[in-house]
């Protein structure tokens, strides 16, 4: 009888733990689906491949590529990411140049490829020891005007003309073999330079339909960025998802789309942070 009582109080006790792991378990799941780390692997460090190009290099030259946040679009100031990472890292003691930003607001991954053929980038990449690169964004969030323009950021809520997740995730495949193919290119045009790669936010990740479709399209956008970075050892991604996560009210600006000067700032620093 005593052996009966202590076998169901052992069962009963399996039960109740298992029972316990599972629901942990499935907490932890639900948070990564909806808070993913995504580009960082784990960490918000910048995923570097080589030792910091300040190691190596006396006078670093610095040319930006891509979309409109290389551009600096959103801050008031006109600086963004590029110039304050210059700046920054002037104040550190390197010596350091600004050769060029070429930033054009609305580029796509389809667009800069056609880019690279012109001479004068492929000039510009050549003098450069140094090339900070954003490009994705419009390729990811390519409807993110229709967004805009239809009141959802007031409602909170979306439509069948605005963003998906089947839109978002649609984009993906082909964006991300362009991305391969434009870091492949650039370490053609110049194999010496080290190239610095931002890694995507989710902009709309304060309204409610978009937050886990958004979250999922980023994390597999800069998982996807990673694998291909890991294979180059003059790659490095700069992570920007953690900075933006719960905080866009902070630092994105009034379009609700590209950061505000504090967002760039703090873009800015992680980009020293690899660099130096």
């Amino acid at each position: 009888m005593n052996d009966s009582k202590w076998t169901w109080r052992t069962v009963s006790l399996i039960s109740i733990v298992t029972t316990i792991i599972l629901i942990v378990g499935l907490v932890y799941a639900v948070r990564d689906i909806i808070y993913p780390v995504g580009e960082a692997s784990g960490t918000n460090l910048p995923q570097q491949t080589a030792a910091p190009v300040t190691e190596t290099v006396k006078k670093l030259k610095v040319v930006a590529l891509g979309d409109s946040l290389a551009k600096g679009t959103g801050d008031n100031t006109g600086e963004g990411f590029v110039k304050r990472t210059v700046s920054g890292l002037s104040a550190k003691g390197v010596e350091v140049d600004l050769l060029g930003n070429m930033g054009i607001n609305g580029l796509t991954t389809a667009g800069l490829q056609s880019k690279l053929d012109e001479d004068g980038i492929d000039y510009a990449l050549h003098m450069a020891n140094v090339i900070l690169l954003s490009i994705g964004g419009n390729d990811l969030f390519k409807d993110s005007n229709i967004l805009q323009n239809s009141g959802a950021l007031q409602s909170e809520s979306t439509t069948d003309q605005e963003l998906t997740p089947e839109s978002l995730l649609a984009a993906l495949p082909e964006a991300v073999e362009r991305l391969g193919k434009i870091l492949e290119k650039i370490t053609e045009i110049n194999p010496n330079a080290q190239i610095y790669y931002m890694g995507l936010y989710n902009p709309f990740g304060d309204i409610p339909d978009l937050l886990v479709p958004g979250n999922q399209a980023v994390a597999k956008w800069n998982n996807a960025a990673m694998d291909i970075i890991n294979k180059h050892s003059n790659m490095t991604l700069v992570p920007t998802f953690d900075l933006f996560n719960k905080h866009l009210d902070k630092y994105l600006s009034t379009d609700h789309f590209h950061p505000n000067g504090d967002g760039y700032q703090r873009i800015g620093e992680r980009f020293i942070q690899a660099i130096h």
